[in-house]
């Protein structure tokens, strides 16, 4: 096993608008710990490196596996988020979308392509 990412931080700027955004929108579990505001998403964090020219804006981008992505987009623009590109397919792998949350972190959702034996 390579080396791993164990946390990632998501700006924001204020907490309870966070715990109530994310709690709602994805049923993360959130909690405070030695003076922080911690959550679990409930699976492993992974990844991919995408080659651009430049890397723009103020990092990485993460991807949010859900079941229903049309239903989770609805549930983000119900909690004040906002859909940047609806969902997209992905040949051969499956769809994703575009959000941007509260705060104006950008997002993606990811639905796999369900595999055939």
């Amino acid at each position: 096993m390579g080396d791993a990412i164990v946390h990632v931080e998501i700006p924001v700027t204020n907490l309870e608008k966070a715990k109530e955004f994310y709690s709602k929108v994805f049923g993360w579990k959130i909690y405070e710990k030695a003076g922080f505001t911690l959550f679990e998403s409930g699976a492993p964090i992974g990844g991919s490196f995408n080659k651009v020219d430049k890397v723009k804006g103020d990092g990485c981008l993460l991807y949010i596996a859900v079941d229903d992505i049309e239903k989770k987009l609805k549930e983000i623009e119900q909690a004040s988020g906002k859909v940047l590109r609806r969902k997209t397919e992905i040949l051969g792998e499956g769809w994703d979308a575009l959000f941007e949350d509260v705060f104006g972190n950008v997002f993606y959702l990811f639905t796999p392509r369900k595999k055939t034996a």
